[in-house]
């Protein structure tokens, strides 16, 4: 995080604009529309400055040191090098906010791009960087967002005491807010019956019997194989509802920044023979959350169904009669697979795909090798990095053709997704010496051929060794 995003109260504070132009007219608009009390200064300005409503204080003249002298911040939208560098140097003497346009260096703020549902405001920034980019980002916002939010938020502030008093807990004023928010009164609010959904708080709020569940549920999650784009939105959805994220290892800091962040983490990573947490205390603890009447995610790479041990932990809360979902991932074989060009099936190299585990649950390699060591069909082999040698091996003592190539795939759809290539008789060897570990995913078949011609990712990935 390059600027720390802050929102300032301005109103009825003295703020300065220096420069009379088209964007000085700008930013005056945006301060005033805040309540803050807009000085302009400039040898010249332009008409529309005058007109705006309420007007500010025109001064004709150059800027000098005393129009800084009382002002809680400062914007400067000049042409004039000089100006703009005096202006700059002057504010951050006086520990005044100053933003010279389009000059991030002299700023000590940045003036961000702007999505207004007040009381909701969402501000875009690129830190100074792309401001078209942070345009087209607020653009994007503004498109998904109702214009009546504003409406919505201000009828949720009218009667906050009145949740307040109503509800003991955080929990069941949250939730109470959760049914205003994604319900009829929502609805009503964006469709511009706003007196229909006022009744509609009134009468929950004095429903005795209103049903504002404290029982917990469980989400079981698939992230993905590590790009966060590749989370569906039902996972972002439950994510950021969650109070408890229970995370593995593999799980990268993008997606769980997008929890609430006032919600608990508990990480539950794995490695061979290490468990930070062994499987029947992440069961327990599921369940003593859930009981609890919190809301917990349990969050997995990939697909929860797919080596992720999704269902003993749903068969755990179902014991227990525990609320649950599971919310399937993109698995780390099709994540994987596709950011390294290798289709898994392929009508000239293999019709069937089979998965398996590299090391059991007491870490022994014993695999069904006569099921691995079929041609025509591509094999993904999950957490088998410690064993790639036992593998490789068994497969061709069980008839696969020792050159069948073989692909191992690190930190795949990553920015440090690497990738190696060879054969079944030396990839163990070139994944010693391209220094690889786990996590990595191994491919073995004839599709393996195709990287080369279809590795579209590969520009964006970290290193490829073939």
């Amino acid at each position: 995080m390059e600027l720390f995003p802050v929102f300032m109260n301005l109103a009825n504070q003295h703020c300065l604009v220096v420069g009379g132009g088209s964007v000085a007219l700008r930013k005056a608009e945006l301060l005033l529309q805040a309540g803050a009390r807009v000085t302009v200064v400039a040898p010249e300005i332009q008409p529309g400055i005058y007109a705006l409503n309420p007007p500010p204080t025109c001064i004709k003249r150059i800027f000098t040191p005393e129009d800084l002298a009382d002002m809680t911040l400062a914007i400067v939208a000049t042409s004039v090098k000089k100006v703009n560098e005096a202006v700059s140097r002057l504010a951050k003497a006086r520990n005044i906010p100053v933003n010279v346009v389009d000059n991030p260096a002299l700023c000590s703020f940045i003036v961000p791009a702007i999505v207004d549902r007040s009381p909701i405001i969402v501000a875009v920034s690129s830190s100074g960087a792309a401001p078209v980019l942070a345009r087209l980002t607020r653009a994007r916002i503004e498109s998904i967002l109702p214009q009546a939010l504003g409406k919505l938020a201000q009828l949720a502030r009218k009667y906050r005491q009145s949740v307040k008093d109503r509800f003991e807990t955080n929990t069941e004023r949250r939730r109470f807010w959760e049914q205003i928010f994604e319900g009829a009164v929502a609805d009503k609010v964006y469709s511009g019956q706003a007196d229909a959904a006022e009744k509609s708080i009134k009468y929950m709020l004095a429903d005795e019997n209103l049903n504002i569940s404290r029982r917990g549920d469980v989400a079981l999650i698939g992230a993905g194989p590590g790009d966060p784009e590749l989370m569906t939105f039902k996972a972002v959805r439950l994510l950021q509802r969650a109070d408890v994220v229970i995370y593995d290892r593999l799980i990268p800091k993008q997606i769980l920044d997008l929890a609430r962040r006032d919600a608990q983490q508990i990480y539950a990573g794995k490695e061979v023979s290490k468990h930070t947490i062994p499987q029947a205390e992440i069961n327990k603890l599921l369940i003593e959350l859930a009981q609890e009447g919190k809301r917990v995610v349990r969050l997995k790479g990939g697909d929860p169904f797919i080596f992720g041990r999704g269902g003993e932990e749903i068969g755990e809360l179902m014991q227990f009669g525990i609320s649950f979902q599971v919310v399937p991932g993109i698995t780390s074989a099709s994540g994987c697979s596709t950011y390294s060009g290798i289709p898994l099936t392929h009508r000239d190299y293999a019709q069937s795909v089979l998965f398996v585990t590299g090391h059991l649950q007491d870490n022994s390699v014993n695999l069904d090798w006569k099921a691995l060591a079929q041609p025509n069909q591509t094999a993904v082999i999950y957490m088998g990095m410690l064993g790639i040698k036992t593998i490789t091996a068994k497969i061709i003592e069980h008839g696969l053709a020792p050159k069948t190539p073989v692909a191992v795939i690190y930190k795949g759809t990553t920015p440090e997704q690497k990738i190696v290539i060879g054969d079944l008789t030396n990839i163990a060897a070139r994944v010693d010496e391209a220094g690889l570990s786990s996590p990595g995913l191994i491919i073995i078949g004839e599709v393996v051929r195709l990287h080369a011609q279809l590795n579209w990712y590969g520009d964006l990935a970290a290193a490829c060794v073939s």
